[in-house]
């Protein structure tokens, strides 16, 4: 690909988790989970221009990330060796999404960077390749090269793609980073939460089982909760620390959004059933 003076560049959405569940644990001390992922239409970008001598660069750094650590890195240097490719590539990356918010910024810019290198590097690898691939950089990765909302379970490995009435939701980022091995190590977690069947999923009826676990520890994000939740039905997603509430329009949302306290930071994005990452696909096979 030639460098361009415009970018063309791939969505790397955020998610949504609408409910998590933690079943008990493997033995080999990962947690077994039940989860239903919402794909948003808002995210990061990432564009991707091949070079010829097998370079791999990021940019810019993420202050704090050796690039080796990067994900985007990480995925795209993993690709290169599983499929033997010559080529290198510079990558840029557009980062809008808070770190450490439980929306899936560096899985999804994972995902997206194997994607789009899929098909740039020509792998011919599938989505279940992929997917497979993914789950080694992190249990989300998969879910966001699948790019449909869906039912999960195992580790999110247990993909069951769904569809639901595409809403609209306040994303509210507390500025508290919560670690996922700070909530999953926590003693006090809870770990026998019985399983569901997808088929009786009600947001009313489902929690989030690291909800409390996040609240002692950053009694901010559980302020941010208390505020949201006045105007519509609200749950932390993930293991936090972003705190989302749903509406039934996007001026709804807006509405909300303006009224935020200045100490937080939001943004309002629509729920879709298929992944702005998949639609960038279908877009690029047909040229």
């Amino acid at each position: 690909m030639d460098t361009q003076l415009t970018p063309d560049w791939w969505p790397s959405p955020a998610k949504l988790n609408l409910f998590l569940h933690i079943l008990g644990r493997y033995p080999n001390g990962y947690h077994q989970l039940q989860s239903l992922f919402q794909m948003l239409d808002t995210g990061d970008r990432l564009a991707f221009s091949l070079n010829t001598t097998g370079d791999i660069t990021v940019s810019p750094e993420i202050p704090g990330v050796n690039t080796e650590d990067n994900l985007v890195y990480r995925a795209a240097s993993m690709l290169q060796r599983h499929c033997n490719v010559s080529q290198g590539v510079d990558i840029l990356l557009d980062k809008q999404l808070p770190m450490g918010g439980g929306i899936g910024g560096g899985s999804s810019n994972a995902a997206t960077t194997l994607v789009a290198l899929n098909h740039y590097w020509q792998c011919k690898l599938s989505t279940d390749e992929l997917a497979e691939l993914g789950l080694t950089l992190g249990a989300d990765v998969p879910i966001f090269v699948r790019g449909k909302t869906a039912f999960a379970g195992g580790v999110g490995e247990d993909i069951h793609p769904t569809t639901l009435p595409e809403q609209a939701y306040l994303v509210v980022f507390p500025g508290v980073h919560v670690g996922t091995a700070e909530v999953f190590g926590h003693p006090e977690l809870p770990r026998d939460t019985p399983p569901m069947r997808w088929q009786d999923y009600e947001f009313e009826s489902t929690h989030n089982d690291c909800q409390q676990i996040v609240f002692n520890a950053h009694p901010e994000v559980a302020k941010l909760l208390q505020w949201l939740v006045h105007y519509a039905p609200s749950r932390m997603t993930g293991t936090g620390a972003c705190v989302f509430a749903k509406f039934e329009t996007v001026s709804q949302a807006s509405d909300v959004h303006k009224q935020l306290p200045s100490k937080w930071s939001g943004f309002v994005a629509k729920g879709m059933n298929t992944s702005p990452l998949l639609l960038k696909l279908e877009q690029v096979s047909l040229i």
